[in-house]
């Protein structure tokens, strides 16, 4: 069979090595769902994505998002990566400053700031609901919790092309220093067919004005080293809460460090518009020899 380009990508890294992986597959169009499905178990990765032509004509490209387990229709750093690597090789121009991603979630956009190591890239994620407020919210809730202070904002159950449960923190170090109960927050989870929770805490520092901390075990992870989607949700809540406070038109986040990561997230709010994103470093860049049909 003909070899395949394969890149592996660092994204959101605020520092080499500080963000979250990603593997793109170039031209599997021969492939079948299951062969893209062995692959992707086989990376381990959190995600690995597989760009290919558009079928929707509004759209530069398609990409189909995979994790070990299942294909899933919409990530944040799986389609930021995949803008990066569409660039890289040269398979689609941005018109007016944007690309538009083709998903499972319908077709994106995904703005284009800058050129080469400063190109940032922001995604417009599918549109933002707040489902329930408080800490009643669910049964669970108070368990995934556990005895973390809360902050100003009440917890939130948030959907926008992943379903996930927020939660303010009181301060960064509370937050960077908590210990969760991950069986906890599986429980919350499945009882209600969400990611898991995210907590984040304002910041005093120049760097960053949010530290966040995703626990996304409803599929399976522990903690997430950077959360495109995540920061969407968290974003849109916020503007909706605090339409005229300091973070309504945009902030910087920091999220990984405690389990050995350096990510940093842009988020631009544009009135109702939220964008998500940041830079992505192409580590390898290399060809793919993989028999999608047969087992070796």
């Amino acid at each position: 069979m003909s070899l395949l380009r394969y890149l592996h990508l660092d994204v959101f890294a605020a520092t080499t090595g500080g963000g979250n992986h990603l593997g793109v597959v170039i031209g599997a169009e021969a492939w079948d769902t299951a062969a893209m499905q062995r692959f992707a178990r086989w990376t381990a990765l959190v995600e690995t994505t597989f760009l290919l032509p558009p079928t929707d004509p509004r759209a530069s490209y398609r990409v189909r998002i995979f994790t070990p387990h299942q294909e899933i229709p919409f990530a944040g750093h799986p389609s930021i990566g995949s803008a990066h690597a569409v660039l890289e090789c040269g398979l689609a121009t941005p018109h007016d400053g944007l690309l538009w991603q083709q998903c499972g979630a319908g077709v994106l956009p995904i703005r284009v700031e800058g050129s080469g190591a400063e190109r940032e890239l922001l995604l417009c994620s599918p549109g933002e609901r707040v489902l329930r407020t408080g800490h009643d919210a669910h049964p669970l809730l108070p368990a995934a919790l556990g005895r973390i202070a809360c902050g100003a904002l009440p917890p939130a159950l948030v959907d926008g092309g992943r379903r996930w449960w927020l939660a303010e923190v009181a301060d960064e170090a509370s937050l960077r220093a908590w210990q969760p109960d991950h069986a906890a927050i599986l429980a919350l989870a499945k009882a209600s067919d969400s990611m898991g929770l995210c907590a984040f805490a304002r910041s005093t520092q120049d760097r960053a004005q949010l530290v966040v901390r995703a626990f996304p075990a409803g599929v399976g992870i522990v903690e997430d080293p950077a959360s495109g989607a995540a920061n969407g949700l968290i974003a849109a809540y916020i503007a909706h809460a605090e339409p005229h406070g300091p973070l309504a038109r945009g902030y910087r986040v920091s999220q990984g460090r405690e389990i050995g990561h350096d990510a940093q997230l842009m988020v631009h709010i544009d009135g109702s518009v939220i964008w998500v994103g940041g830079r992505s470093h192409t580590v390898i860049d290399g060809t793919l020899d993989w028999s999608a049909g047969e087992r070796r």
